[in-house]
C-alpha cells in the first residue's frame, strides 16, 4: 500500500491553505497513494491561539470537511484530514480533530487530540489548553487496502507521540501522527520519538508535518517522514510544502513480528 504524507507551511488564510492542501492531495493520488495524510493545523496557523475558533465547524459539515470529503471521493483515496477545529462543549474552545474519509467520501473515523501541548523555555510559550478541549477516546480504524489486506490504523496527533501507552493500547499496523512540532523541540526529539513508536509497536508510521517559517513568525520543524516496523526511515522531507511517498508492505509487518515477537508479551 502506497502512502503519502503531506508537508505544508500553513498561513493565516484558511481558504488559501485548503487550496494548497487540495493540490497536494491531487499530486499524491496521481502518484498512486491509497492513504493520504495532511499535517496538524493544515487549515490555519494564525497569529493567535484563538484564531482557529473563527473557522470552527460542527462535526459533519462545513467548507473544510466538505472539501476533504469531496477530494477523497474524487481521487478514490483514504484521506486523513490532518486536524480541523471541530466545535466543542463551549464556544471558546474547539477540539483538535483528525477525521478520516474513505474512497467513497464517507467519514469513517474521528479522533480528538488527547494530549495537549504545553511548552515554556522562557523564549517560547505554548499552551494548547487555552483554546483546545482535550479528547478522551483512543481511536483506531480498519483500512482494507487494494491488495486485500486489512490494516489497523491508529490515529494520534503530535504531542501524543510522547505517550507510548496510547499506541500499545491500540495495537496498530500503521500509526498516523500529523504534527506541527516546534523547531526547538523538533530538532531534539522528533525523529527519535517517531522511530521509537514504530519500533516498539512493530508498525509502520507516517507523520505529515508543518515544516518551515510561517507568516505568523512561528517556525515548525518539518521533517515529514515515513518509517517501517524496524525503525528504518523510508522517506523524508526537511522543510517546505511537498508530498512524501512510501510503500507499506504487509509481509514486512508479519516478518518483523515473527522475528521479534515482542507483541506477544504485552502486560497491559
Amino acid at each position: 500500500m502506497k502512502i503519502a504524507a503531506i508537508q505544508m507551511v500553513s498561513g493565516q488564510d484558511a481558504a488559501a491553505n485548503l487550496a494548497q492542501a487540495l493540490e497536494l492531495i491531487a499530486q499524491a493520488a496521481q502518484a498512486g497513494a491509497e492513504l493520504v495524510g495532511l499535517p496538524e493545523y493544515f487549515c490555519l496557523i494564525g497569529q493567535h491561539d484563538g484564531d482557529k475558533l473563527a473557522i470552527q465547524e460542527p462535526l459533519g459539515h462545513g467548507p473544510l470537511q466538505d472539501a476533504l470529503s469531496a477530494a477523497a471521493k474524487q481521487h478514490g483515496i483514504w484521506l486523513a484530514g490532518g486536524t480541523l477545529p471541530i466545535s466543542a462543549s463551549t464556544p471558546d474552545h474547539v477540539f483538535n480533530t483528525t477525521l478520516v474519509w474513505n474512497p467513497q467520501g464517507l467519514q469513517v473515523a474521528r479522533y480528538d487530540k488527547i494530549h495537549l501541548f504545553a511548552f515554556d523555555n522562557g523564549r517560547e510559550n505554548y499552551d494548547e489548553s487555552r483554546v483546545l478541549e482535550a479528547g478522551r477516546t483512543p481511536t483506531v480504524f480498519e483500512l482494507p487496502s487494494r491488495d486485500g489486506h486489512t490494516w489497523r490504523v491508529a490515529l494520534s496527533v503530535c504531542y501524543d507521540m510522547r505517550f507510548p501507552e496510547l499506541y500499545r493500547k491500540l495495537q496498530p499496523d500503521l500509526i498516523m501522527a500529523p504534527s506541527a512540532f516546534t523547531h526547538t523541540t523538533g530538532q531534539a526529539h522528533w525523529e527519535v520519538l517517531l522511530r521509537a513508536r514504530a519500533i516498539e509497536n512493530l508498525a509502520y508510521l507516517m507523520a505529515p508535518a508543518q515544516g518551515g517559517l510561517h507568516p505568523s513568525g512561528r517556525r515548525t520543524w518539518g521533517q515529514t517522514l515515513a518509517i517501517d516496523p524496524w525503525g528504518v526511515v523510508l522517506a523524508q522531507q526537511a522543510e517546505s510544502p511537498g508530498v512524501v511517498l512510501a510503500d507499506c508492505d504487509w509481509q514486512r509487518v508479519q516478518q518483523v513480528r515473527e522475528q521479534l515477537p515482542a507483541l506477544r508479551h504485552r502486560v497491559f
